[in-house]
């Protein structure tokens, strides 16, 4: 029972640490190289050890809390990577007083500190025996944002990035990688606190290329500031991958092999004094999976109903792999340099037929057979420069980066080839797009602390992107026997979007339990398009000015209750802009729009978050006004009966919502957690002339546990549950996932391995959808083997005394774009 009693205490301690923000932060931004400080805690009367004692490192104030440790078996602790300054220790052990060390100091000459021997004497205080202990949590409540800790979920062995995000609270994710928060699509992914180009022509591509095993943490921003882009309407979700800095060599592999998946990885890392190199590449590659579908649609005209029916089947295979090498170098105390430079890449193959009827005034049978290949390739390279000063909280930084995304036509196609029992129905095409998708970031960001309670942070930013698509439509002539190009689908389309932005934000603590951070962001978008052909060409520009404002209060038991209020926008990525049009199905034809306007939402929301003995809380409510909203919108064409799918911005939004989270943790092993989101769908618009509306709930929801057996043992179980989605036409299918993990560590904990299995009880999933229109009406479904199981490895190798990274390295954030689902470049 005593070690209960202090993993109540160590949880409170932890939580409470947590709550302040990072980790970490400076006192002094003179950073020490190898700053570090050591010690030793033990009873008083009997000089034995003390283990599991709390250790916090505080400014020297003594009010803010910075970074912390436990003490090992023989009761010593050792925090590393301190910059230089002055401190306060404070040390704490349930049944102990606790023990508080002022004036410690570190110097750039000294920048280590032992010291020594620290004695705790015993108190008189007895607690009452707890049943009910914490421990570092999965979920993280912080104050403005909540961290879901990834590598603490043994179910994601052998999976990917969207199966992580799955169980992310406020997140959703459906069967094509959709990411939605809180029933809303406008959100911007990025990758350790930058974007990434792999996102701009296919989320769902990008996240299957990216392995559960190489993700740390995922963080979820509802309310960003000003420092923030204005972009992502609904929020900021930064996926953090598993990078560390190490004194000497090390590296890790992880492997797994199942039914429906695979992956592999290696990471190798070495750092030597103020320099240091890193790493990475995996792989991920999916097994030949069968798939079946079902279409029907009626469409009237004025003279008759006609219908189309078809059924077919498919088989795809995935092949995704990326890569990344780093590289630091510490100049001196005060300013240090880093590059990294990543590549990502996304193969996939699918053949299917397809037998069809089409029915009006006649009936017709028809028969067709597709050959898919697609391959996106594409890079990031971003380099900064840091620059902190003695004695402050100053920091400048500057950073560069340069993105692109390309897809070729030797590689990527669509071949269709279609007989039918009557002549308009025969038809051969090949349908190309060779594609380019560059970005060009320029970035500078100032803080500058007035006070210890008030802090300046100013910055401005440049955004180039330029976008090429060069795509052709080839249809088979019988006459010549030769494929010609059909004009009317092919074009080479340039499109040019520059975004220029600045921003000043306030943070300033008011007493001991208030906080406000007021910002004001203003952009300036320039956008122009010209096409080959004697298509016009178009120019716009508009500028925004978006204010935030966050208001906090503190209270007993680590709770915090926050207010804000932010305006954002979301510009239309390549996905929605990209007029290539797709030909898979010549009865249903899709394409982008380049005359897109961004959507431009305001919200309001009030949240409280808790942890009070060993339960973790977390519940906000929120409204939030859509102006502009981008939906996909289908229409047909009355006399040949072809669907046209496209984009538009279809009107307003006006959306209430609820979430709810909630874990705790029972007898130091077990964990339960569980949450959901609750929102409301009420749209409206014009969209050619007709005034449209549509209402709905949309509701999403998780439920998981992990045990712990013998310390080397661990056990996860998770579901998910996703309402069908709504539009302005109807509804997309809902989704649900059920799975489990068991781990045990082997080789002193220097490794794992494990199974894991996905709908044990379900071998096929269905998702089916239901659109009308003025016109039409149409019904599909999409039915695909789920139940899988798997065996994954990993191992780590050479020194483990792994050590945080010095600096943030992660100075650009592009959050400015809507990103789109599963698409071409």
């Amino acid at each position: 029972m005593k070690k209960m009693r202090l993993l109540l205490l160590l949880a409170t301690l932890t939580t409470s640490l947590f709550a302040q923000g990072p980790p970490f932060s400076r006192q002094n931004q003179g950073p020490s190289i190898k700053g570090r400080i050591s010690g030793s805690v033990m009873d008083s009367i009997s000089l034995s050890p003390i283990e599991f004692a709390t250790i916090e490192l505080l400014d020297s104030s003594g009010e803010k809390q910075l970074t912390g440790d436990i003490t090992n078996d023989k009761g010593q602790f050792k925090l590393t990577d301190i910059s230089n300054g002055a401190y306060t220790l404070k040390v704490t052990f349930l049944g102990y007083a606790a023990r508080t060390l002022p004036n410690i100091e570190l110097t750039l000459e000294k920048p280590d500190l032992d010291l020594g021997d620290i004695r705790l004497a015993a108190d008189n205080i007895t607690l009452a025996e707890a049943t009910i202990v914490g421990e570092t949590a999965l979920v993280e409540n912080k104050i403005d944002k909540i961290v879901y800790n990834a590598d603490k979920d043994v179910s994601t062995a052998g999976g990917d990035a969207a199966e992580v995000l799955r169980r992310v609270p406020l997140l959703s994710v459906d069967l094509d990688g959709n990411v939605s928060l809180r029933g809303s699509s406008n959100v911007q992914i990025l990758i350790n606190g930058r974007p990434s180009g792999i996102f701009a022509a296919s989320v769902a591509d990008a996240l299957k290329t990216i392995p559960a095993e190489q993700i740390k943490s995922v963080e979820v921003i509802t309310t960003p500031g000003a420092k923030y882009d204005a972009e992502g309407s609904a929020g900021i979700i930064n996926i953090l991958t598993k990078k560390k800095n190490i004194e000497g060599f090390s590296g890790s592999v992880n492997s797994s092999v199942g039914t429906r998946q695979n992956s592999a990885g290696l990471s190798l890392s070495l750092a030597k004094g103020r320099l240091g190199v890193s790493g990475n590449g995996n792989t991920y590659f999916s097994w030949p999976r069968a798939a079946a579908q079902t279409y029907y649609r009626e469409d009237t005209n004025a003279n008759y109903t006609r219908v189309l029916d078809q059924s077919g089947e498919s088989i795809s295979t995935v092949l995704g792999y990326n890569g990344s090498f780093s590289a630091y170098y510490d100049i001196n105390a005060f300013n240090s340099i880093s590059s990294t430079i990543r590549y990502n890449g996304f193969n996939n193959w699918l053949d299917g037929t397809t037998d069809g009827l089409l029915s009006d005034t006649t009936t017709r049978e028809f028969f067709r057979t597709n050959i898919n290949n697609r391959l996106n390739n594409g890079f990031d390279w971003t380099s900064d420069f840091r620059r902190t000063f003695p004695n402050s909280e100053r920091e400048f930084s500057v950073a560069f980066q340069w993105t692109s995304m390309f897809s070729n036509r030797l590689i990527e196609n669509n071949q269709t080839d279609q007989l039918g029992n009557a002549p308009e129905l025969a038809s051969r095409d090949n349908n190309f797009n060779d594609g380019l998708n560059s970005e060009y970031t320029l970035q500078a960001d100032y803080v500058h602390p007035f006070s210890k309670k008030i802090k300046l942070e100013t910055g401005a930013k440049a955004v180039i992107r330029r976008i090429d698509s060069d795509y052709l439509f080839e249809q088979y002539d019988p006459v010549l026997g030769d494929y010609i190009v059909n004009a009317m689908f092919t074009d080479i389309f340039a499109y040019d979007q520059d975004v220029y932005a600045g921003y000043l934000s306030m943070n300033a603590k008011i007493g001991e339990n208030y906080g406000v951070v007021a910002g004001l962001r203003y952009e300036h978008t320039r956008i122009a398009g010209s096409y080959q052909s004697e298509l016009p060409p178009f120019e716009n520009q508009y500028d925004n000015l978006l204010p935030s404002l966050i208001l906090s209060r503190t209270f007993k038991n680590f709770s915090t209750l926050k207010l804000s209020f932010s305006q954002r926008i979301q510009r239309p990525s390549l996905f929605y802009i990209n007029p290539y049009q797709q030909v898979s199905d010549p009865f249903n034809v899709s394409a982008g729009n380049p005359d897109l306007e961004p959507e431009r939402s305001s919200q309001v929301e009030l949240s409280y978050g808790a942890f009070v003995k060993g339960f973790s809380i977390n519940a906000s409510a929120y409204y939030r006004l859509t102006q502009d909203v981008i939906e996909s919108y289908l229409e047909i064409d009355t006399i040949s009966g072809i669907s046209q799918t496209s984009y538009l911005n279809i009107g307003k939004n006006q959306s209430v919502g609820l979430d709810f989270f909630t874990s705790v943790t029972i007898k130091k092993n077990l964990t339960l957690r569980g949450g959901f989101n609750l929102s409301t769908y009420n749209a409206q618009g014009v969209v050619n002339g007709q005034t449209l509306a549509n209402q709905a709930i949309l509701f999403n929801g998780n439920l998981a546990g992990n045990l712990t057996i013998k310390e080397v043992w661990k056990f996860e179980m998770f579901g998910f549950y996703r309402a069908p989605r709504q539009s302005l036409q109807g509804i997309t299918p809902n989704f649900s996932l059920m799975s489990m993990g068991l781990n045990r560590d082997i080789f002193k904990k220097r490794g794992t391995v494990g199974i894991r299995v996905v709908e044990p009880f379900f071998r096929n999933k269905d998702f089916k959808s239901e659109l009308s229109g003025a016109n039409f009406t149409q019904t599909s479904n999409f039915s695909i083997p789920f139940r899988s199981y798997g065996i994954n490895f990993s191992l780590r190798f050479g020194k483990l005394d792994f050590r945080a990274p010095q600096r943030s390295r992660r100075s650009i954030r592009n959050e400015d774009l809507k990103e789109g689902g599963d698409n071409n470049i």
